[in-house]
């Protein structure tokens, strides 16, 4: 009780507290923008924590976090432009939604789900830590293999445009993954002399690309304006209804995205895409996904957060980072002299409990910056689509220059436009291609390094008992849909055979 009256004393301090405030509105600003991820917030904010004490410095960091990932959801849900890799997993579903009139709506059920998936994260962080921080470092590199596997089985459940054309696009995604230098060897491949491609695609050009200028290439001048839909005033109008109505997606996004949220490298995007998935598979109407229903976004919204308050886990406990941004706080931290780990607990506990305050102020800020935003984005339904592009364009060439300070990047965010037109023209999904992308370089590393272990032994992917898990589970989702197609088939023709009797 000491440490958690020392806790509240250091989270209520002014600069903390203008901290918080001043750190959510950046990440809001932030994450609406295209191709700025929240990541490149926390980034942009390390400098001036400098200049801060240890609590208003990690709170900075928190709180433009939690921000910057629902506010994501804004130019996702508005212009079908996904403004962190996260909300890629349901932009058609949130955009889908936009059409019908119900856009306000979307943003709505993205930002109270959030607030409530990021509470349920800051839960199990406070509880249960140690524990899933000992799970987490139980995994090597068979065990991330099967789980990237997983994320990639992902994509022939959340494309709308048949598993087909799905998984071809995800396979478009892996072979533009492999472009750069052998994770082995070093060696270059698919380069072709040009020292840019060293390194690979850069991930955020590419994604402004295939989700915003490939959507401005289709543009015809004289169409009618973003969406012909009425104004919503109040986004959260109807949407504890809607969550209550689907309150197993709710807590099921919300407990999934804190286990994968849990493992260091997994991050909130792949729980954002198993989220969306399961809510598809699990479905009564799985045929409504795609055409504007709550019933995903409910899911992977909560997952988002609760992914990114279970990302503390391990980077509180032993020090090992999370994902890309408690990287960055785990520097902030041994930067202030408050070394993550075990002694954390021992020797500053109230230090540990101010920052389980922070996540419970941060995510209660959702819910008014939520709203607000929402309110000004609004604007967006008046504004002519002419306008709109040039802004959208405007900051389609920041966000892509902006990712390594390169033009080359440009010419990348401007080759994969036209490839989302082209693939867009032939009924291709582009999400798969992100998700490939993103993670094919984790499944070529963890199954190169899993094969040097086993000595080439295929079965060494099934040595440890996780591993096994995770490998079967992965089996029985593959063996699924031939199966019910077999089943399907089999019990059609058995009904025909059936006699017809007056």
């Amino acid at each position: 009780m000491d440490s958690f009256i020392k806790a509240l004393a250091l989270v209520g301090t002014p600069e903390t507290i203008v901290a918080i405030t001043v750190s959510c509105l950046f990440g809001l600003f932030v994450g609406a923008i295209p191709g700025l991820t929240a990541t490149m917030a926390v980034a942009l904010l390390v400098p001036f924590t400098f200049y801060m004490s240890p609590i208003p410095a990690i709170a900075t960091v928190i709180a433009c976090t939690a921000m910057a990932i629902t506010a994501g959801d804004i130019p996702s849900a508005l212009l079908k432009i996904p403004g962190t890799p996260s909300s890629a997993a349901y932009t058609d579903e949130a955009y889908a939604m936009t059409k019908k009139g119900k856009g306000a709506q979307a943003l709505g059920i993205s930002i109270v789900a959030s607030c409530i998936g990021g509470l349920f994260g800051f839960v199990v962080l406070a509880f249960t830590a140690p524990a899933l921080a000992r799970v987490a470092l139980r995994f090597s590199s068979f065990e991330y293999f099967w789980l990237a596997i997983l994320g990639l089985s992902c994509a022939a459940l959340v494309s709308s445009s048949g598993v087909i054309k799905g998984v071809l696009a995800l396979f478009l995604g892996l072979a533009l993954s492999t472009i750069g230098a052998d994770p082995l060897t070093g060696t270059a491949r698919f380069t072709f002399g040009n020292l840019d491609l060293t390194g690979g695609l850069s991930f955020v050009p590419a994604m402004i690309g295939l989700f915003a200028l490939g959507e401005l290439l289709r543009y015809t001048p004289g169409a009618p304006g973003l969406v012909a839909a009425t104004k919503v005033k109040n986004p959260y109008a109807g949407v504890i209804g809607i969550l209550n109505k689907h309150q197993v997606n709710l807590w099921r996004g919300s407990a999934l995205g804190t286990v994968i949220g849990a493992l260091p490298g997994a991050g909130g995007d792949l729980g954002a895409w198993i989220s969306y998935a399961m809510a598809k598979r699990f479905s009564k109407t799985p045929e409504k996904f795609g055409k504007g229903h709550e019933e995903g976004l409910v899911e992977a919204g909560a997952s988002n957060n609760s992914a990114l308050s279970a990302a503390w886990i391990p980077a509180m406990v032993f020090g090992i980072p999370g994902d890309a941004v408690t990287a960055i706080a785990v520097g902030i931290l041994f930067m202030k002299g408050l070394n993550p780990g075990p002694q954390l607990f021992t020797s500053h506990p109230e230090n540990f409990y101010a920052v389980m305050l922070i996540f419970v102020i941060a995510n209660l800020l959702l819910i008014p910056l939520g709203y607000l935003a929402v309110r000004a984005a609004n604007v967006i339904f008046g504004v002519p689509r002419a306008y709109l592009n040039g802004a959208i364009m405007i900051f389609c060439l920041v966000g892509a220059y902006a990712a390594n300070n390169s033009m080359f990047d440009v010419v990348i965010m401007t080759g994969f436009g036209v490839l989302a037109y082209l693939l867009q023209r032939a009924a291709f999904p582009i999400a798969p291609i992100i998700l490939g992308m993103v993670m094919g370089p984790l499944v070529e590393q963890n199954f190169l390094t899993s094969m040097i272990i086993s000595q080439g032994d295929i079965l060494g992917f099934f040595s440890r008992p996780i591993a096994a898990g995770l490998g079967i589970v992965v089996i029985v989702l593959w063996s699924l849909p031939p199966i019910s197609w077999v089943y399907g088939r089999l019990r059609g023709k058995s009904i025909v055979s059936l006699p017809v009797t007056e």
